[in-house]
């Protein structure tokens, strides 16, 4: 499958996520600085803070997701590596990872990794941000749900199982898309695994990776939320200074 078909189904997917909100959120905390965004896709949100003034670089595993960020955006950096093998990357004012990128990893040795590597990327007095859904939406929202939409040229169902570890959800989505050379569906599938820990447990693997000054919000506020498992998205502020 051509990377433009990929990426075109992700930003339909995604064409209704809170952009805005991710955006703001990180605003109330600095402004037209030097970002890393991790894990930035298409490049929808890397594309957003360069236009505000940041001065960004987008991180992302996926060579087809790159591609299409490469040629329908601007002002932006891309750069191809695995989050958890970060390599020749450094000073950094602030190092974004939205849009429940972290619960794509699944082992609390990795996370510790991870979180490592974005130490060693900021500034002295850098910004770590970072979201994840929590164990109550994995749940009560996602676990032996399915999802389903039609469109004119895309069509998909997305299954939703509890995986083997506590907080780990095992996503099974069929996609059928519009060929419109052929006038024909053509169908592919995808198998995505995600996972979600407490609060306690990523905070004590921030503060072994030397993250001290963290606080912990729920769905966009800034406020500190004193019982952020409640909320359906959970948002770590880390400050390496």
């Amino acid at each position: 499958m051509a990377y433009s078909k990929l990426a075109y189904i992700y930003d339909v997917l995604m064409d209704d996520a809170p952009y805005d909100e991710w955006q703001s959120f990180v605003e109330n905390f600095c402004r037209q600085v030097k970002m890393l965004d991790l894990g930035c896709g298409t490049g929808r949100l890397s594309h957003q803070f360069a236009e505000a003034g940041f001065s960004v670089t987008g991180v992302d595993l996926s060579e087809d997701m790159l591609a299409f960020a490469q040629a329908n955006t601007f002002g932006v950096q891309y750069i191809q590596q695995d989050i958890r093998e970060l390599e020749g990357l450094s000073s950094f004012d602030v190092v974004v990872s939205l849009c429940d990128v972290i619960n794509y990893i699944t082992t609390e040795d990795e996370l510790k990794r991870v979180f490592t590597n974005v130490w060693n990327c900021l500034s002295d007095e850098g910004l770590f941000i970072f979201d994840i859904h929590s164990l109550r939406h994995f749940e009560e929202n996602m676990v032996g749900e399915t999802f389903a939409e039609i469109y004119d040229d895309i069509s998909y169902l997305w299954f939703c199982e509890a995986g083997e570890t506590k907080g780990s959800v095992e996503h099974d989505l069929t996609f059928f898309l519009l060929d419109e050379e052929t006038d024909q569906y053509e169908r592919f599938d995808e198998q995505h695994s995600q996972r979600t820990f407490a609060v306690e447990t990523y905070m004590e693997l921030l503060r072994k990776a030397g993250f001290q000054n963290v606080t912990v919000h729920g769905d966009f506020s800034t406020e500190k939320s004193d019982e952020p498992e409640e909320h359906q998205r959970i948002f770590f502020v880390c400050r390496k200074g």
